[in-house]
């Protein structure tokens, strides 16, 4: 029986194809067509990644992406923007010139249709309660992303929660990122240390550590101390960087969640994440109340790009699939195949 107690719907961060995008293996539009194709009807965009003439892309541009939206049914829900606090030689940005930049990224998203924009988790609180009124007065959601290794009872999350709390502006939020819920150490990372010259012991250590809650910062020490090479080092580095926290954390802290940047490493064979328990986190977003986009956030690239050739569109379909299951929702026909568009030794071919 379908579940239908929920308004969860499916999206797709183009971040995600960032490897075929780099190498001319897709273009702009097949992403957003490749989003139709597989039902993730909500798509988000990084300007500074797709737009040609950042922060002014043109006219043209604009007419030509609200026609892609028309074509394909599909919409923006989301942007994201980066804080380039260190533009300038030997100093950071002033808070008016941070001020200044966010309120750019603001415009762009309004001109896409946009309504949420991620805010990079270096975004100071001081920044997100200057831009405020301006998001206010765009009708856009400012949100800031909830990335690890930062959790939501991390000094600088209560910075920004004093912030969103005090002001009680409807323009300020959260997006988490769901990379804060890993449960198990990411195989295409321990994979990849291996081939990068890991000793084994090291990089079952690791693994064990993290998967056993155990000390992981203090694995840096002990590497140390057992002689470690520099890629060991590196992978006791990468444990401290990924989180696991109970996902029902989210449910205190769901009126201010809008949007969710649904992180994933390795989808399987068997149409499962292999470290981000999804089963898991979907019946909290239900029990919350959660209405927005689940947007498909594909980060293994860099961890298996030595070695095979990644295929970005087959791991978000898997993920979408999975989606499905855990939404209840119906299977969609092969909609890739309806919209022209299928992969081909990880090419997209049309």
């Amino acid at each position: 029986m379908l579940n239908t107690a929920h308004q969860i719907k499916r999206g797709v961060s183009f971040y995600s194809y960032q490897e075929e995008c780099f190498l001319k293996k897709m273009s702009l539009e097949d992403c957003v067509r490749e989003a139709g194709s597989i039902g993730a009807f909500g798509v988000e965009i990084i300007p500074e990644q797709s737009m040609t003439g950042y922060p002014n892309p043109g006219d043209e541009f604009y007419r030509t992406w609200d026609g892609w939206m028309a074509k394909y049914g599909t919409t923006t829900v989301a942007t994201d923007l980066f804080l380039d606090t260190k533009r300038y030689p030997g100093r950071v940005m002033t808070l008016d010139e941070m001020t200044e930049s966010v309120r750019k990224d603001l415009d762009i998203a309004k001109r896409l249709r946009a309504k949420y924009v991620r805010a990079i988790i270096n975004t100071p609180p001081e920044v997100m309660e200057a831009c405020a009124p301006y998001a206010e007065k765009l009708g856009l959601k400012l949100l800031l992303e909830v990335h690890a290794p930062f959790h939501y009872e991390h000094p600088w999350i209560i910075r920004h929660l004093e912030v969103m709390h005090r002001l009680e502006s409807p323009a300020l939020g959260f997006m988490p990122d769901m990379g804060t819920f890993v449960e198990r150490f990411p195989r295409v990372m321990s994979d990849r240390a291996l081939r990068d010259g890991a000793r084994p012991q090291f990089v079952e250590l690791a693994v064990e550590t993290y998967n056993n809650r155990g000390d992981v910062h203090g694995l840096m020490d002990t590497f140390n101390y057992m002689g470690a090479n520099p890629v060991e080092q590196g992978i006791a580095r990468l444990s401290t960087f990924l989180t696991w926290n109970d996902p029902k954390v989210m449910l205190e802290h769901m009126p201010l969640i809008h949007h969710i940047q649904a992180k994933f490493y390795e989808m399987t064979d068997d149409g499962v994440e292999y470290s981000i328990p999804y089963d898991k986190i979907i019946p909290v977003l239900i029990e919350g109340g959660y209405s927005g986009y689940l947007s498909s956030e594909y980060e293994g690239n860099r961890h298996i790009q030595d070695i095979f050739d990644v295929d970005s569109v087959e791991q978000v379909r898997r993920q979408h699939r999975m989606f499905e299951r855990l939404l209840g929702e119906e299977p969609m026909i092969d909609a890739a195949a309806r919209v022209g568009i299928s992969t081909v030794g990880g090419t997209n071919v049309r």
